[in-house]
């Protein structure tokens, strides 16, 4: 006589399967909220940078700096610590204790935030791997996101670092680092959360698609880290145009450092060309899906997230070109940055929608596997 699968979970002392899908889609919706966490700091970043306040907080003290400043005499004191910095004595010489305040805030809130995501995130992951509800198979996975939170924190301050004895603002490449390691975390986790909610594919997908997906998660991160040295090198600020450059194509200042690596990440002209490339690159690739995708037998799924897709890269890129044309506001350029985040999630999204079906088994703890 065949025993039936919860009396057998019960047996062996684990959770009966529903009570496994929904401890499964408990540990999702947590993962969902981190990466909403997620996608507020990379916007307080975009606020940090753009107003010139990530150097405002001098050192990294990663319990006693959650406490501010409170006192007069202690913000004087923080105010001096960053008179000593360059950025100060060039950019900055003269400003107000009120305006000193302003930039710090901005920081601050952007470090405390970072704090609150290890947080968020640490507290429930033990909590639900002592109540079983993560399947096996994930605990190491999740334990390694956390890790590579912990690293951010040490790359951020790695990255002010750059800032505070040579020059008047971040390096551009640790910046870069410390955006795309952001992002990776947020995919890495919004990943797990999607096939935890819907942990089988609605169907049938020539493995292309997968290619193709992948193919554009990378295009979209490529792009992203291209914006990324544009904002380092405030390469927007110029050739305020589009679509031309210096009115040709390709800008003629392209090729002035040597050797000729060295522009892509460092000459501004074609930091910013490049920024333009890709983006249109990004376009065209995802409208050239969207068209396959009309044509092809995609699941339902798959054609909803083709859509998000499609509207995404149509938000973003406008959102850019606008940027470009009305030489970086800082509202429009933190939208531009938030819809990046947007577009990858879009870009995710769409891969997973054609991911490879699997029978649904259960692991040893009882939860359904993805």
């Amino acid at each position: 006589m065949r025993t039936p699968t919860g009396a057998l979970s019960l047996r062996l002392g684990a959770p009966p399967a529903a009570a496994a899908v929904r401890g499964g889609h408990a540990v999702a919706y947590w993962l969902f909220a981190c990466c909403g966490m997620i996608f507020v700091m990379v916007v307080l970043g975009g606020i940090t940078r753009l107003t010139e306040s990530g150097l405002s907080i001098t050192d990294w003290q990663p319990v006693i700096g959650i406490v501010p400043p409170l006192s007069h005499a202690e913000w004087l004191a923080e105010f001096d610590r960053y008179k000593l910095i360059p950025q100060y004595r060039v950019l900055n010489a003269g400003m107000s204790l009120a305006d000193f305040q302003y930039i710090f805030m901005w920081e601050y809130v952007h470090r405390l935030w970072g704090r609150l995501i290890g947080v968020a995130y640490f507290v429930p992951l033990v909590w639900l791997i002592a109540r079983r509800h993560v399947p096996r198979r994930l605990v190491l996975p999740l334990c390694g996101i956390f890790l590579l939170g912990a690293a951010q924190g040490s790359l951020g301050w790695y990255m002010v670092k750059s800032g505070l004895v040579h020059r008047i603002e971040v390096s551009q490449y640790r910046l870069v680092a410390h955006l795309a390691l952001a992002l990776a975390i947020y995919a890495a986790t919004l990943w797990v959360a999607l096939g935890l909610r819907w942990p089988r594919a609605d169907g049938q997908a020539a493995r292309y698609w997968r290619r193709l997906g992948e193919g554009l998660i990378a295009l979209v991160a490529l792009t992203i880290c291209a914006g990324g040295f544009t904002a380092g090198l405030h390469a927007g600020l110029i050739d305020n145009t589009f679509p031309l450059m210096e009115r040709h194509f390709v800008p003629a200042a392209y090729t002035r450092l040597q050797p000729f690596v060295r522009n892509w990440f460092e000459n501004i002209v074609a930091v910013q060309f490049d920024h333009r490339l890709l983006a249109e690159t990004t376009l065209t690739a995802v409208v050239a899906l969207w068209i396959a995708g009309a044509r092809a037998a995609l699941p339902r799924p798959a054609r909803l997230a083709q859509h998000a897709l499609l509207a995404a890269v149509l938000l973003q890129f406008s959102l850019g070109v606008s940027t470009l044309l009305l030489v970086v506001p800082i509202p429009l350029a933190v939208c531009h940055q938030a819809g990046a985040v947007i577009l990858l999630s879009a870009a995710i999204l769409f891969r997973h929608t054609v991911r490879e079906p699997r029978p649904r088994q259960l692991d040893l703890a009882g939860t359904a596997a993805i």
